[in-house]
């Protein structure tokens, strides 16, 4: 018998963007708890919360203040009560997200930790001399040129891989550990079924703190990620929180690749599941605002690589912190191919092996916003971007309106009334004015919507065991145009064909066996992001 996780469909909520209950312009639990029944007919098996955490929102709720309190603008504990037994009720697992790396500098254990060197929280951080009136070394971070802040109180830096205010928890210190292992374990108690690991890999630093290779501020993986000791504490998180509970762990593994991704999932004394990025990092350069075309090619090779490397895949388009999959990877030059390449692409993806994770408004076909001033965003890291590069202003806004966060974290988009049906107030970040057309109660209608087709590829994959258990074959690697595979359990055979391109192209061979499920009138050609699932009883 499979493990739930690997038989149930995930849904991810960004709570803040999702429905809002009360009419302040910002999600909330009781507008998740309205609409249940919606993922229940969806299909969804299991649901993916964002930190609804006590935060300050420096980083929209990744920074957490107190990790065992409701933000207020989401609610409070009684509101979570209701949500987790009203997802019960319908069968919906719920994976909280936790972020474990770093907490905000807000949270009581930082308050404590900077006041003096002697403080019993102060091993809680990571701190560190300077050298030469400078931070202790030369590490940048994700979002701030380094990855140092200076405290005045004690006269010592403190390390943060993120915003100055989400300082980085020591993991070297055995009392921090066990403080975490007992709010997560007192969240099991309460009923959760599992939880999304935030940059779990990070969780183990070199303690030499060596300077990065290069001159200025050093972008310095090698020494933050994937370290030994992480293993480590992965290992006694599982025994001390996982061992013994019908529940799941999903890490975000960054850094990891095909040599080491098994350390982190392999033996099942570490996690379940990785969330990798080699597909994210596709059409960048040497960062993510270096834009690069889509290469179907390196797409392929890249599928081919993880359903061999793994066992078991994550299986996404999107997610927070990525933009609109059919902006990105689609098309939206009209509204037919839009229609078309949201269903090719969800075609492509969630039949692969492994679990599906779709985000919030994809199966709706949502769109990025043209932001056009700073004034409309919301989002640290786009804003740090622009800050960082006054004088290649255009060369950042173009990054940031194909690849900015904000992105995907416009309302979600329910019906055509004002404000998409998502507030009666003013909602916190601007609605895509598409919502007109794209919204959920008109695709509910309408029987070519891509919701509806959604709603088939998930009952396709739900109940099929050659969809799930299937062995995977990559089909003409080297064909410009189609990405097409084979699933095959015991003696049935799925084949899935996807035209990822705009021009038309022909099969290179016959395909034997019935469509099941189509974006088109399939014929020998293949139409613009027309696909198509075969299946063979032989």
């Amino acid at each position: 018998m499979l493990p739930w996780w690997k038989e149930r469909v995930f849904y991810q909520i960004y709570p803040r963007s999702f429905k809002d209950s009360n009419g302040d312009g910002i999600g909330d639990l009781k507008g998740i708890i309205s609409k249940l029944d919606y993922l229940k007919e969806l299909g969804i098996g299991a649901v993916w919360l964002c930190p609804i955490y006590d935060s300050p929102n420096a980083d929209m709720g990744y920074d957490i203040r107190d990790y065992e309190k409701i933000m207020s603008e989401f609610g409070d504990m009684d509101d979570f009560d209701i949500l987790l037994e009203e997802m019960h009720k319908r069968d919906i697992k719920l994976i909280m997200d936790l972020v474990v790396n770093h907490s905000s500098d807000e949270h009581r254990w930082f308050i404590e930790s900077r006041k003096s060197k002697d403080n019993p929280y102060r091993d809680y951080y990571i701190w560190a001399d300077g050298k030469n009136d400078k931070e202790p070394n030369n590490w940048s971070s994700f979002f701030t040129p380094s990855a140092w802040s200076y405290c005045k109180e004690t006269g010592q830096w403190y390390l943060h891989l993120f915003a100055e205010k989400q300082p980085g928890l020591n993991w070297e210190n055995p009392n921090l550990r066990e403080e975490i292992y007992a709010m997560i374990n007192r969240w099991f108690d309460k009923g959760v079924d599992g939880f999304r690991m935030d940059v779990i890999t990070l969780i183990s630093k070199n303690t030499e703190l060596p300077d990065g290779k290069g001159e200025g501020y050093v972008f310095s993986p090698e020494y933050f990620a994937l370290q030994p000791k992480m293993h480590e504490y992965l290992r006694e998180l599982r025994n001390k929180c996982f061992r013994g509970r019908d529940c799941m762990c999903v890490g975000e593994a960054t850094f990891a690749n095909e040599t080491n991704a098994n350390t982190l999932v392999g033996d099942g004394n570490e996690l379940d599941l990785i969330f990798q990025f080699d597909l994210m990092d596709i059409d960048g350069g040497s960062s993510k605002w270096d834009l690069r075309e889509f290469d179907l090619l390196k797409f392929k090779s890249t599928i081919e690589k993880w359903q061999k490397t793994l066992d078991w895949n994550t299986l996404f388009w999107g997610n927070h912190d990525q933009p609109r999959v059919v902006s990105r990877f689609g098309s939206t030059e009209s509204e037919e191919l839009r229609n078309r390449s949201a269903k090719c692409l969800a075609i492509a993806m969630y039949l692969l092996r492994g679990t599906p994770f779709i985000y919030q408004g994809e199966e709706l076909g949502m769109t990025n916003y043209l932001f056009e001033n700073v004034g409309q965003l919301r989002d640290i890291e786009s804003i740090n971007l622009l800050k960082q590069n006054d004088r290649n202003k255009d060369w950042a806004w173009k990054g940031i309106k194909a690849k900015g966060r904000d992105n995907a974290r416009t309302p979600m988009q329910w019906n055509n009334s004002n404000n998409a049906g998502f507030t009666n107030g003013n909602p916190w970040i601007e609605v895509n004015p598409n919502y007109v057309l794209i919204n959920a109660e008109d695709e509910e209608k309408d029987s070519n919507s891509i919701l509806n087709f959604y709603k088939k590829i998930i009952k396709l994959r739900n109940s099929n065991d050659v969809l799930i258990n299937g062995e995977f074959n990559l089909l003409w690697p080297d064909h410009k145009q189609l990405f097409a595979y084979e699933r095959i359990y015991e003696n049935k055979k799925y084949t899935i064909i996807c035209n990822i391109s705009n021009k038309n192209t022909n099969l290179p061979e016959k395909i034997s066996g019935n469509v099941v499920l189509s974006n088109f009138d399939v014929l020998e050609e293949f139409i613009p992001f027309g696909a198509a699932v075969y299946v063979n009883d032989d």
